[in-house]
C-alpha cells in the first residue's frame, strides 16, 4: 500500500489550498446566509473550471477517473476553510452510493451529471431519531396497485434546500430489505422543513414523504437489494468526512499557535507558558494521529476493500474526536475573543460537533468496529 502522496497528489493538494486561500471567514458567513446555505459562485467554480466534482468519478461516466485518496485531499482542504458547499453530500456521499447500487444506465445518467456539476443531490438516510444509516433508515418503499411510493420522514438531511434531487435510503416490506431511490426534488408528495441547526455552514432539513411516486427506473438496482451497496457507499463517505475533520483540526491548531505567539500577557507571549505549550503539544499529537488514520483509510478505500468497514470506523471516530478536542482547546486558548461571535473559532467548534454526529457518532463507530472485528458487543449502540 502506497501511503506517501505522489507528486500528482501533492499537486492536487497545493492547487486546492491555493484556490481556497481566499475563502475567508467573511465568505463563510455570507454563504451561511445565502439561499440554500452555500456559496453558489464557489460551487460553479468547483464543479466547472476546476472539475472537482468529477475527480473520483470513472472516466466512462465523464470523470477524471482518480481515486478516493485524491477526493479526500479535496475534502481535507475544504475542511480547513469550512467551505459551505453541497460538495460532500453530492460527490462524497451520493456518488459512491449511486456507483455501488445503480445499474449501468443509472450510473451513466447520474454520475455524468455529478461529474459535470449539473446536479446537486441531498441524501435522506436517517429518520427523526437521527440513528445512523443504514440501520436508521425510516422511509419505506411501498407498492400500491403496481407502482412504487415513498412514505415516512427522513431527518437531518444536509443541504436539502437548493438540491436538484434527493437520494433516499428506504426500507422494504421484508426484514433487512433496503432500497436506494433517486428522484427529482420537485416530486409530488415531498415536503421540506428547514432546521436551525448548530452548524450553519452545513444546513439540514426534514423531508416528509406522503405517497411520493417513484418510477421503476428511479430505484437503484433491484428493489430491496441495496444493503451491501449502501454499506460500501457509506463507508467511503465516512472516510471523506474523516478527511474533512482532519483539515479542520489542522487549521485550528495552526490558528491557535499563531495567536498564542502574538497575545501578550504579564509581559510575555502566552505561548511561552508551559501549560499552554502542553495543550498545543496534545493538539499536535491528536492531529498527527488523525492524519495517519485518515490517510490509511483513504488508501484502503482504493486498495483493500476487505478492510474498508474497519478503516472507515477508525478514521471517522478518531478524526472527529480530534477535531472536536482541538476546536474546544482553540476556543479556550484564544481566551475571551474565542468565545465571541466575531471570531471564527466558534464556527470550527460547531462544525466539529456536527460532523461528529453525522453518519454515526465516534462512540457508535467504535461500537460498530467491535462488531466488525467480531468482539462481544452485547451493549446497545450509543448514538
Amino acid at each position: 500500500m502506497q501511503f506517501i502522496h505522489s507528486e500528482e497528489q501533492q499537486l492536487i493538494r497545493a492547487t486546492a489550498r491555493g484556490f481556497l486561500a481566499a475563502y475567508d471567514p467573511a465568505r463563510v458567513r455570507a454563504a451561511m446566509r445565502a439561499p440554500g446555505g452555500f456559496d453558489a459562485d464557489l460551487w460553479q467554480q468547483l464543479s466547472g473550471e476546476l472539475g472537482w466534482c468529477g475527480l473520483a468519478v470513472p472516466e466512462a461516466y465523464g470523470g477524471a477517473g482518480l481515486g478516493w485518496v485524491e477526493l479526500c485531499l479535496l475534502q481535507e482542504e475544504q475542511g480547513r476553510r469550512l467551505v459551505a458547499s453541497p460538495f460532500f453530500g453530492t460527490v462524497a456521499l451520493a456518488a459512491p452510493l449511486i456507483q455501488a447500487a445503480g445499474t449501468e444506465a443509472q450510473r451513466a445518467g447520474w454520475l455524468k451529471r455529478i461529474a459535470s456539476g449539473g446536479v446537486r443531490i441531498a441524501c435522506a438516510l436517517s429518520g427523526e431519531q437521527g440513528h445512523p444509516p443504514p440501520q436508521g433508515a425510516a422511509v419505506t418503499l411501498d407498492t400500491h396497485t403496481g407502482r412504487f411510493v415513498l412514505n415516512g420522514v427522513s431527518d437531518f438531511v444536509i443541504h436539502a434546500e437548493g438540491a436538484d434531487a434527493f437520494l433516499v435510503l428506504a426500507r422494504g416490506p421484508q426484514a433487512g430489505a433496503l432500497s436506494l431511490v433517486v428522484l427529482p426534488a420537485s416530486t409530488r408528495g415531498i415536503t421540506l422543513e428547514p432546521h436551525v441547526m448548530l452548524d450553519l455552514t452545513r444546513p439540514m432539513a426534514r423531508l416528509s414523504f406522503q405517497d411520493a411516486p417513484v418510477a421503476a427506473e428511479q430505484v437503484l438496482g433491484a428493489p430491496g437489494a441495496a444493503a451491501a451497496a449502501a454499506e460500501r457507499g457509506l463507508n467511503l463517505a465516512l472516510i471523506a468526512l474523516a478527511a474533512e475533520a482532519l483539515g479542520g483540526a489542522e487549521r485550528v491548531l495552526e490558528m491557535t499557535t499563531e495567536y498564542v505567539k502574538q497575545r501578550v500577557q504579564f509581559g510575555r507571549p502566552v505561548g511561552s507558558f508551559q501549560a499552554v505549550k502542553h495543550r498545543l503539544a496534545d493538539m499536535m499529537v491528536q492531529v498527527e494521529a488523525a492524519k495517519s488514520a485518515a490517510w490509511y483509510a483513504a488508501c484502503v478505500a482504493d486498495e483493500a476493500s476487505e478492510e474498508l468497514a474497519e478503516a472507515a470506523a477508525i478514521a471517522k471516530s478518531y478524526c472527529c474526536d480530534a477535531f472536536f478536542d482541538c476546536a474546544a482547546n482553540a476556543i479556550q486558548l484564544h481566551g475571551g475573543i474565542g468565545f465571541t461571535w466575531e471570531h471564527e473559532a466558534h464556527l470550527y467548534f460547531k462544525r466539529a460537533r456536527a460532523s461528529a454526529t453525522l453518519l454515526g457518532s465516534p462512540a457508535w463507530q467504535r461500537e460498530r468496529l467491535m462488531r466488525v472485528l467480531g468482539a462481544d458487543a452485547a451493549a446497545a449502540p450509543v448514538y
